[in-house]
């Protein structure tokens, strides 16, 4: 089986983390934490970062840090993983989704205006799967109505809008180093802001809130959302091979997209469209031809002996969120047209060119042109 997606360690990340655990250090408290941070924070040129335990924990830490109050609106993409929505809910306030692109599956900037109301207080805008938003007019939007924006760039690491870092435009930014993701530390995030107080905020918040005085008279109802050092000693080993790491990915994606291209069957996202840069964290694709789902092409290639996984399923469509009344409208056809239809591909670190070609027969005859 070759699989969907599987972390690089290497020699070098394995040496890190055994310093780790001779030096003893494997809580929290030891040094390579703070390293990790300050290595990241000059990486994507932010003046704090903050290191927890995932993606999903720097969400909701990021959310918490804004003090919203209960019933405020928080606007989400309506295809994207659900922990931007259980981030804005466990805090009291309602997500309020909108729509994708078709051309980039990222936010709709007319759906975004529409769900606009005087209760939207903050929109996390998450940079799906491979390009970056057009994060400039989202911020235009959210300047005149004095909107606060999370950035989640989990997806990401390492792509650049206009010379800039995504997860770098908005009041806080967001980042995981899960298994799949472009360097990884097992489980753990990010948290980024050049904002002093939400960085003070959001580091008390992952570690329980410890009393200023009297450090367990709590301050208020935080998280054990910390980092260990040997995660950190594993970030920092991975973070040195980044740019390495980003060109192997877009080589990757861009092999895919020249032998999938041609195909009319499938839609897949070009290494550049206009001012956007396409960084491969996955290779996904949406199936032209209705008659076929993407769960019939995933258990075609899986009898093939080739790993595949769905899109994210949309927020309007999940038991959870439709058992809380949080959903509002039906409309959403163009995430509920990829979530049907969407897949992605094996694209991990080290795949072999013949296991590409293989994927790529094989799925040229499932989808015939």
């Amino acid at each position: 089986m070759i699989p969907v997606s599987k972390p690089k360690i290497t020699r070098l990340d394995i040496n890190k983390v055994l310093k780790s655990l001779r030096d003893g250090w494997v809580s929290s408290d030891g040094p390579d934490v703070l390293k990790f941070e300050k290595k990241f924070a000059n990486f994507i040129g932010k003046k704090y970062c903050i290191s927890v335990s995932s993606g999903t924990a720097a969400l909701e830490i990021a959310v918490k840090s804004l003090n919203l109050k209960k019933n405020d609106e928080v606007i989400i993409p309506n295809f994207t993983i659900i922990s931007n929505a259980l981030a804005v809910i466990r805090q009291g306030a309602k997500p309020v989704f909108v729509d994708c692109n078709m051309d980039d599956w990222n936010i709709n900037i007319n759906d975004l205006k529409k769900k606009i109301s005087k209760k939207t207080k903050a929109i996390i805008v998450t940079h799906i799967y491979s390009y970056s938003n057009r994060i400039e007019k989202i911020i235009s939007i959210c300047k005149k109505k004095k909107i606060k924006i999370i950035e989640d760039a989990a997806e990401v690491i390492g792509l650049k809008y206009r010379n800039k870092y995504c997860g770098t435009f908005g009041e806080l930014g967001t980042f995981s180093f899960y298994a799949n993701k472009h360097i990884t530390t097992g489980e753990g995030g990010m948290i980024c802001t050049d904002n002093y107080k939400l960085y003070l905020k959001s580091k008390s918040l992952r570690n329980l809130c410890f009393g200023k005085k009297n450090r367990f008279n709590h301050d208020d109802l935080g998280w054990n959302y910390r980092m260990s050092n040997l995660q950190a000693s594993l970030g920092l080993s991975q973070l040195k091979r980044i740019k390495k790491v980003i060109k192997e990915k877009i080589s990757i994606g861009k092999y895919y997209y020249n032998k999938l291209n041609s195909n009319k069957n499938i839609q897949i996202l070009p290494p550049y469209k206009k001012d956007l840069k396409n960084i491969y964290w996955v290779v996904g694709i949406v199936i032209k031809n209705k008659k076929k789902k993407a769960i019939d092409i995933i258990n075609k290639l899986k009898k093939n002996g080739i790993g595949a996984r769905p899109f994210f399923w949309p927020m309007h469509k999940q038991n959870v969120l439709k058992k809380m009344n949080l959903v509002k409208s039906k409309n959403f056809p163009n995430s509920e047209y990829i979530s049907t239809y969407g897949l992605y591909l094996p694209s991990y670190l080290g795949i072999k060119r013949k296991d590409l070609d293989r994927i790529i027969s094989v799925l040229n005859k499932i989808l015939k042109y």
